[in-house]
């Protein structure tokens, strides 16, 4: 049995990546997994040592308490699935509190059976932390491909080569540089290039106001240019994406950039910061790589995108026809490996 921890992330609210991981896993896992949160499950009563306790969540013995004792007694065996290493490499537009709980959790990482990491350069990122604290004998870890199918619809398999619209789906806040695309667009708008800038995602509570308010002055400054939707439900975006002639990632770091592969399930080629964790998918093809934070060279790549149609065709085409791993793959991987 797989004991799945639903402890945070099968509570009712926004749907954040992390919760979007747990739902899609949970879901493909069936019968092979048992929801559980720590608050209400006995832990250890009922407990096969063989079987597995897995978890996507974040989580610390302050939010969790006994979870120290559970680790050291092991009364199952006990995976992970690794997100990224963001709060320690980016405090300063990183939620407090994930800040403050992430070394904790980085570290209690080491005491687990085995750990999926969600991209090869997460799981560098978690092992040359292990080397840093002096961890010996570390658990396994290796790269999960998380799911491109998005909401389990079917993949586009014909290029759309009518889209007009720049898309880009994430949260507000400076790590997604929305305010870099929005900069880069403000000078082709300028120029006379005609198009609409979509924007998908809620507001970070800490860090996001400024970059909203930056979208609302760009509104103003060119009326009709910017459409911003904050609640968008899956029957929206997925609508948006038909109607898209690109999706932007102009990130500044990700675990995986799990929307970028959802662009690319949709048929919708993608221009991207050129981030080693975000090139493990994008030079498969479908995507056009830009470097990080570079205003002159972000300005040029989404001129070509709208103006060139010949890249755009090429990109679109490699976008249907190239690999994208699903998410029952993803549950498959998780059930060989756990032996379930």
């Amino acid at each position: 049995m797989i004991y799945f921890d639903t402890t945070k992330t099968g509570r009712p609210g926004h749907r954040s990546g992390l919760m979007r991981v747990s739902e899609r896993l949970r879901a493909q896992l069936g019968k092979a997994a048992r929801p559980v949160t720590w608050g209400d499950w006995q832990h250890g009563a009922g407990v096969q040592r063989d079987d597995w306790w897995l978890t996507s969540e974040l989580f610390c013995e302050a939010e969790r308490p006994g979870l120290a004792d559970f680790l050291r007694e092991k009364p199952c065996r006990c995976a992970a699935i690794f997100h990224d290493a963001i709060p320690l490499r980016m405090p300063q537009i990183t939620w407090p509190q994930s800040v403050a709980r992430h070394p904790e959790y980085m570290k209690r990482l080491a005491a687990f059976d085995h750990v999926f990491a969600v991209s090869a350069s997460s799981r560098d990122e978690l092992l040359g932390y292990w080397r840093w604290l002096g961890v010996e004998n570390p658990p396994s870890v290796e790269p999960l491909a998380l799911g491109a199918d998005a909401i389990g619809e079917c993949r586009v398999l014909r290029p759309n080569l009518t889209g007009r619209h720049l898309l880009m789906v994430g949260i507000l806040e400076p790590r997604k540089n929305q305010s870099l695309l929005l900069d880069a667009c403000a000078r082709l708008w300028a120029d006379g290039l005609r198009f609409e800038l979509h924007l998908v995602g809620r507001i970070n509570p800490h860090f996001g106001p400024a970059v909203a308010r930056k979208v609302d002055a760009v509104s103003h400054r060119f009326p009709g240019c910017v459409q911003y939707h904050e609640a968008a439900d899956d029957k929206t975006v997925a609508q948006l994406y038909q109607e898209a002639r690109v999706a932007a990632f102009p990130t500044v770091a990700e675990g995986c950039g799990l929307p970028l592969v959802e662009a690319l399930w949709r048929g919708v080629p993608c221009v991207c910061s050129d981030l080693p964790v975000l090139r493990e998918n994008a030079c498969a093809g479908g995507c056009h790589l830009v470097p990080v934070n570079d205003l002159d060279a972000w300005t040029q790549a989404l001129r070509q995108l709208f103006t060139d149609d010949t890249l755009h065709t090429r990109l679109a085409r490699e976008a249907v026809v190239r690999a994208l791993p699903t998410w029952e793959q993803a549950a498959d991987h998780i059930r060989n490996r756990l032996g379930r």
